[in-house]
């Protein structure tokens, strides 16, 4: 028979949801995919229970039911500062991978490259490769995830159209600094370029750190294609309600692009999910506070076990160093952990492209660097942290 796509050859499955198969497979506490084991707010279940036995059932409008639309412009507009209006700027997708993806096919053509940094969210790669495109990456150095503009602007300077950017980022947890993203932003002005956001962390931030919209710094709105979701903000990963805020022109197309991809989201949960969009700043304010005090658990056990860890800015994973355990594969540690400790985690080399040293002095890849996510109960992450307490003895019998 004929061969399938060479487009598509390299792919694997997600490392990601790989590992949390393996977990399921040795009754691992799975902290590798990144969903909590908590329930999403009470008033959005309840809504969602209200309208169960009489809909809507059936498609709502293409790019979004209109009432959802129109709560997601206000909450995003008193976020923002920008004036987002519900009909020319916003397309409802099925989750920010959609997102993402139809960002990608309205903005890039075949042939084209795209700028991703990295550590990068493994589907970027592969939206890129499946528009066309060409992935060149620019590294963010650990431990503090810096990044060298130089290098940024010889990405443009060879050609790439776009930017993706995901702030705060997973996996490394980095809030980019307002002083940073306009330096982005000079870039991609003086290039004449796109950014496709990922801002699904938006409202996971830690003092003092700060989330700077890119679209609201002078000259990028227009150039900026802002993607997110409700999953992590509202705790429904598996709802599948994302977006694309943009300007009108680039909005015009993503609403065609979106159409051919999925049609639209799904309408009972877009009027159920109304209502969290609807929800004070208090209930950010307590989300923040909430996520704070899992970080601070799960860092502080880390901690106390002499285990070394970058502490995020924002999202909800912490990147952890296992090179002192001889690893040199981490996929194989990230197997062996999940087995014999029963903690399941993600390995580093599914987020980094390049085989960066940490340091002039430390001589450590980056792929000995391995991803925990803590968006979980305080019972969950105990009893993780009393598994990993038995990391370092335990290590002595792995190979």
């Amino acid at each position: 028979m004929r061969p399938l796509s060479t487009r598509t050859s390299g792919f694997t499955d997600s490392i990601i949801r790989r590992m949390t198969r393996i977990s399921n497979k040795y009754g691992a506490i799975n902290l590798s995919q990144g969903f909590p084991d908590f329930d999403p707010p009470k008033e959005i279940m309840e809504r969602l229970a209200e309208i169960a036995p009489h809909g809507p059932h059936q498609y709502a409008v293409t790019w979004g039911a209109q009432n959802f639309r129109e709560a997601l412009a206000k909450k995003q507009s008193h976020f923002t500062g920008l004036s987002i209006d519900p009909d020319k700027n916003i397309v409802v997708t099925c989750g920010s991978t959609e997102a993402m993806m139809a960002a990608m096919m309205t903005v890039v053509n075949p042939g084209d490259k795209v700028a991703i940094f990295s550590p990068f969210y493994e589907n970027y790669t592969a939206d890129t490769i499946l528009t066309g495109a060409e992935p060149v990456y620019i590294p963010l150095v650990p431990p503090s995830f810096g990044f060298d503009a130089n290098l940024l602007e010889d990405a443009f300077k060879s050609g790439a159209k776009a930017l993706v950017l995901c702030n705060p980022s997973n996996p490394c947890g980095k809030v980019f600094t307002r002083e940073e993203l306009q330096t982005i932003a000079d870039i991609v002005i003086r290039y004449d370029a796109y950014v496709i956001t990922d801002e699904v962390y938006e409202h996971i931030v830690y003092a003092p750190h700060k989330h700077v919209y890119i679209s609201t710094l002078p000259g990028m709105w227009e150039r900026t294609i802002s993607c997110s979701s409700l999953s992590k903000t509202y705790s429904i990963t598996g709802w599948r309600l994302g977006y694309v805020i943009a300007p009108g022109r680039i909005i015009d197309r993503v609403k065609k692009v979106h159409d051919f991809l999925t049609v639209g989201a799904a309408a009972p949960l877009m009027e159920a999910a109304t209502v969290g969009l609807r929800f004070p700043d208090s209930y950010y304010d307590e989300l923040q506070a909430h996520y704070t005090h899992m970080k601070q658990l799960f860092c502080d056990g880390l901690r106390q076990f002499g285990l070394d860890f970058t502490e995020p800015q924002g999202a909800y994973y912490v990147m952890l160093d296992v090179s002192k355990y001889g690893v040199k594969d981490d996929l194989h540690f990230c197997e062996w952990l999940a087995e014999h400790v029963g903690v399941g985690a993600v390995p580093g080399s599914c987020f980094f492209k390049e085989r960066l040293r940490i340091g002039a002095s430390a001589g450590m890849d980056v792929h000995n660097l391995i991803r925990f996510h803590f968006a979980k109960r305080d019972e969950t992450l105990n009893a993780a942290l009393d598994r990993l307490a038995e990391l370092n003895s335990k290590a002595r019998d792995y190979k």
